[in-house]
């Protein structure tokens, strides 16, 4: 039985294109580790949509990023190296390079996370289904959480149990409907499961502080 075939971004996609994020992919997988696309950059890419920020996610440890960039000749910051993030810059390019992560104990304001070594894992900690796509350096999607569909449909929805997810971080309420009014197609209305996580959760929100909210709303 064939295979089926591996969904795959445009060969133009302006992260594909770039030189210095492929220089960097081909860094890491010279030294043998993995490099992924993800999030907003692959989200954005699928729904045609312009591109900002571009964002790494990979195997290595933040030790070893710094190593390998390092070793590449590549300028490394350690931004938020505690959460495993460390950034990346390559003739005047800044990549936010983060190693898979998955969360310990979130309290519904921050979460404590521990490295991953796969991918399925650093997935199913994040928001939305939509924001949990990878793309290799060659643009072949990787989608664990079932999000190509929806950002294709234009749909803003929960990975898994969407109270759940909720509590993990009770920004998320806010976060869905400012995606909502971002990215979402207004002719299907809302995520039924979404509202019903958010209707049972709002105390949640009264625990966030003001420059969280600030922030999510400017």
């Amino acid at each position: 039985m064939d295979r089926p075939v591996a969904p795959r971004l445009d060969p133009n996609t302006g992260f594909l294109t770039n030189p210095a994020a492929q220089t960097l992919c081909a860094a890491f997988a010279d030294a043998g580790f993995q490099t992924f696309f993800v999030g907003g950059c692959v989200r954005n890419a699928v729904m045609g949509v312009s591109i900002s920020d571009i964002d790494i996610a990979t195997n290595a440890t933040p030790e070893q990023t710094t190593f390998v960039c390092t070793e590449a000749g590549f300028r490394c910051v350690p931004t938020g190296i505690d959460h495993g993030t460390v950034t990346v810059v390559i003739d005047g390019d800044s990549f936010e390079v983060t190693t898979f992560r998955k969360d310990v104990s979130p309290d519904g304001r921050r979460a404590v996370v521990a490295f991953a070594t796969n991918l399925a894992d650093d997935a199913r900690r994040r928001d939305f289904t939509m924001n949990a796509l990878y793309a290799n350096a060659e643009g072949v999607i990787s989608d664990p959480v079932d999000g190509l569909d929806d950002a294709v449909a234009r749909r803003v929805r929960f990975i898994g149990d969407s109270g759940q997810r909720i509590r993990e971080d009770y920004l998320r309420t806010l976060r869905f409907f400012r995606f909502s009014a971002q990215y979402a197609d207004p002719t299907t209305g809302r995520d039924a499961d979404a509202l019903s996580g958010i209707s049972d959760n709002l105390d949640g929100l009264e625990t966030l502080s003001a420059a969280r909210v600030g922030e999510e709303f400017l």
